[in-house]
């Protein structure tokens, strides 16, 4: 049998999508376009609303700003700069200085940060880097959930718990250890800097290991592979692939810590000890901005009272803000020197 196969002829102009000479094709397109009226409207819209959350967040931050500054308008002429630098706080005699809860405040949370940073980073580490997969879920749960409680439950624990604890251990074992330091020597009555500090320390450092792990996360895996490859150990692959990359990354998670310390009140206050006055030692009573603000606005009996403490976070509230500024130039700083995730 013989088989013949059909002629297969060449597709012609119709075929293959042109005109014929002389021919005009009119094709209407008119339903396949976007309906260009209602799509402005939509995005008109869309673009109003937005705008309008983003800017009446900048015009609640001024407003912030505007109501301190005229609030505390005759403080400030009355005291001046040297507010800033003055010790004296006696409400009897109007005589008031802003330095001692200014240091306070600063004291308090870099030594919080002493103690958050290296947790909050190893617990980062641990949960990117060397947790099993089974364990990684539930204990990252658990330390987000830090930041959930509210502060004045962290007083209480730092009442019944840690005010003890230092007074009757902490302390002691300073003092035998390190007491040839001016910052571990006279008396410890529990509550004070070093107490106020541990409660910050465990309240920043969801913060820190959260935003930490994130960074860590990032890092791409050839290049953990790549470090494995030539050798390296566990630690060295962390130490010289994953930390210089998350660098940017980890600054920006402990000024947000630092962020939350500066202000932080209710749990601060209850352990503290209230008390305007600059001490070396730890262990001695202290005070906050924010601490002085919760414990005096009721008792305010006076105008220039109430503006001077008014006055005080007017200045908490720059410190905060300088705070996230160099935080956000450092940030940047690190990351055009190759920090990697920061940008």
């Amino acid at each position: 049998m013989t088989l013949h196969a059909a002629p297969v002829s060449a597709p012609t102009a119709l075929e293959r999508g042109a005109a014929a000479p002389g021919v005009t094709i009119r094709v209407d397109v008119g339903p396949l376009l976007p309906r260009r009226g209602r799509a402005n409207v939509g995005d008109t819209v869309f673009r109003a609303l937005t705008a309008a959350g983003a800017w009446s967040l900048v015009a609640v931050l001024l407003s912030i700003v505007a109501i301190l500054v005229w609030k505390s308008a005759d403080a400030v002429r009355t005291f001046g700069w040297g507010f800033l630098s003055e010790q004296t706080w006696d409400p009897v005699a109007n005589e008031y200085g802003a330095l001692p809860f200014i240091y306070g405040t600063l004291a308090s949370s870099l030594l919080a940060l002493l103690q958050a940073v290296p947790l909050g980073v190893g617990t980062a580490i641990f949960l990117s880097e060397m947790a099993p997969s089974w364990l990684r879920t539930p204990v990252a749960f658990l330390v987000e959930l830090l930041a959930a409680i509210p502060s004045v439950v962290y007083g209480l624990w730092g009442i019944f718990v840690l005010v003890p604890w230092v007074r009757s251990t902490v302390a002691p074992a300073l003092t035998h250890t390190l007491g040839f330091l001016p910052f571990f020597q006279g008396p410890s009555y529990g509550v004070g800097m070093l107490t106020a500090s541990m409660v910050l320390a465990v309240m920043i450092v969801p913060y820190i290991t959260s935003v930490a792990v994130e960074v860590f996360r990032t890092v791409p895996v050839a290049q953990r592979e790549g470090a494995l490859a030539l050798g390296a150990t566990r630690w060295e692959m962390i130490r010289m692939g994953v930390l210089p990359y998350g660098r940017a990354g980890v600054i920006g998670a402990i000024m947000l810590g630092l962020g939350r310390a500066l202000g932080e009140t209710m749990a601060v206050t209850m352990v503290i000890g209230n008390r305007p006055e600059i001490a070396v030692s730890f262990f001695a009573p202290g005070s906050t901005m924010a601490s002085v603000i919760a414990n005096e606005f009721a008792e305010a009996t006076s105008e220039l009272y109430v503006q001077v403490l008014v006055e005080i976070g007017l200045v908490l509230l720059v410190v905060t803000m300088l705070v996230n500024v160099l935080a956000r130039l450092l940030i940047w700083r690190v990351g055009d020197g190759g920090g990697g995730s920061g940008h």
